[in-house]
């Protein structure tokens, strides 16, 4: 939980402490002296939205009190004091997150998803729902929900986790202490979480629900457990962030088929594409011979024995997963269960060579990591077998031009593979010709994409960090007036690349 406030229950009050500024050990009341402008509790609501309700009673100290709505603790009053930069630490891309503490000892998280989440109300009811299958069928430590909101109409008018405080030190924060042999450990630990969850049968792809789940009954499959049904993956790769009713194109689906074959519509599409995005028909042919092509697949042996459906984790990393400060090689927590689906294999980090003509340190942290993943790459292939065959098969490349340059690959392997009759797609002689000009303008594109990534040190869509956004941003538009200033001199020289055709290919919006 980086970059969060931290809230303190008493019987007495709602207290927020700054950690980065607090130096005597808590007390249930705050002495008047530090206690700022007195907030609303509308305020509260619109920068908190933890399930409250109003309550006009004025405390001591003139701050505002609110009432929690739903409090497995039964603390029915809160005074909320330093409310200094809540806004901005609070915040963070998918969800806003708030320690809490009770005055008896009990430590909470409370949990708010943001509208580009996923499927409202779906989001929440899957996450909770997901948690508490875990806890009843499997040995991971999860930390319990406590109350729950998936209706945005509530009080909050925001849906809402309270959870358990999970406990034991985040993984992120020791690791740069621990030894390689605690590293190898701990991957080790991990890699037997992950084969409890592959280790569970479910039969269709999309995301666990409650049974009870606002979702039409038709897009339901129920479960052995009635309590819980698969519905539609509730991952935000498969809903658009258009306002107004979300379309269900995200399953559920008893094979890896229907899941995949959403065609985009035209309002999804910018008016002006690069030559190598290609057009809204070229997608759509392209999608539609790609469709014609893993119906083929997915009727082989093989894709339909590495094809099952198996839970896992969506943002398995550092800081999600919480060991013992006395033992970091033993799980004491994972969290952040949002977006968690099915699939046939697990997302995985390309793993950097080692060069060795670095610095000792780099070599040795490479060296470190490569031992990690050679320890989770042989506990998932010979300890899971369900994701076996899915890691021993090639990922694939998605965009237009990248797409149809698998599939000619495809094409031309067909008979090598052991694939019965004729590749669907085959193209002719002109299109091969077409396609060549394409991909050297697309890999023109990758190549600046990655100098920039590297460059710059952000990931592929072009997020940082905050504690690194300004010399980021010095660092980009540096970069920027550099290329174009390239282009400039290209283009009066006569060469192909103009300056309008630079600004174009420049990867990321800010300019």
């Amino acid at each position: 939980m980086q970059h969060i406030k931290q809230l303190r229950f008493s019987h007495h009050g709602l207290n927020f402490i700054n950690p980065a500024k607090q130096r005597a050990p808590f007390k249930p009341i705050l002495q008047p002296s530090v206690v700022g402008p007195a907030p609303s509790a509308r305020d509260l609501l619109r920068y908190l939205s933890l399930p409250t309700s109003y309550n006009q009673t004025r405390g001591a100290n003139s701050s505002s009190s609110v009432s929690l709505a739903v409090d497995p603790y039964s603390y029915t009053s809160g005074r909320w004091l330093n409310r200094d930069d809540l806004q901005r630490k609070s915040r963070r891309r998918f969800n806003r997150v708030f320690a809490l503490t009770l005055d008896s000892g009990h430590r909470l998280a409370a949990k708010l998803p943001t509208k580009i989440a996923g499927p409202p109300r779906l989001t929440i009811n899957s996450e909770v729902a997901t948690m508490e299958y875990l806890r009843l069928k499997t040995s991971i430590p999860i930390p319990k929900g406590l109350t729950w909101s998936d209706d945005p109409s509530n009080p909050v008018r925001s849906e809402y986790i309270i959870q358990e405080h999970v406990e034991g030190v985040q993984l992120h924060g020791t690791w740069p202490s621990m030894s390689t042999h605690q590293h190898m450990l701990c991957t080790k630990a991990i890699s037997f979480l992950i084969k409890e969850m592959a280790a569970l049968d479910f039969p269709a792809f999309g995301s666990l629900y409650f049974s009870d789940s606002p979702i039409d009954q038709s897009k339901k499959i129920p479960l052995q457990d009635e309590r819980f049904c698969i519905g539609p993956s509730c991952s935000p790769i498969f809903w658009n962030t258009s306002p107004g009713e979300m379309e269900l194109y995200g399953g559920p689906s008893v094979d890896c088929g229907p899941c995949y074959t959403r065609i985009p519509q035209g309002h999804m599409v910018k008016d002006e594409q690069l030559p190598y995005q290609g057009s809204i028909q070229d997608h759509t042919e392209l999608l539609e011979t790609r469709q014609k092509v893993l119906d083929r697949l997915i009727q082989d042996p093989r894709i339909l024995e590495a094809a099952s459906p198996t839970l896992i984790h969506a943002d398995l990393h550092k800081r999600n997963i919480y060991v013992s400060p006395d033992g970091p090689t033993v799980v004491t927590g994972v969290i952040d269960w949002q977006s968690t689906n099915f699939a046939s294999r697990p997302s995985e980090s390309q793993l950097a060579e080692v060069d060795e003509s670095a610095p000792d340190d780099q070599k040795k942290k490479l060296n470190d990591a490569k031992i990690c993943h050679q320890t989770y790459d042989v506990c998932m292939k010979g300890l899971v077998t369900k994701l076996r065959q899915a890691m021993l098969l090639d990922p694939a490349l998605v965009s237009a031009t990248a797409l149809r340059q698998e599939l000619m690959e495809l094409s031309a392997r067909w008979s090598d593979l052991g694939m019965q009759g004729s590749c669907p797609y085959l193209p002719d002689e002109q299109q091969v010709a077409i396609h060549a000009e394409l991909y050297e303008y697309f890999g023109t594109v990758q190549r600046l994409k990655m100098w920039l990534r590297v460059s710059l040190g952000t990931d592929s869509d072009g997020w940082v960090l905050n504690d690194v956004w300004e010399a980021a941003k010095d660092a980009h538009r540096a970069a920027y007036n550099e290329w174009m200033e390239t282009a400039r001199n290209a283009e009066a020289k006569g060469d192909e690349l103009t300056v309008k055709k630079a600004d174009r290919l420049w990867p990321f919006d800010s300019r």
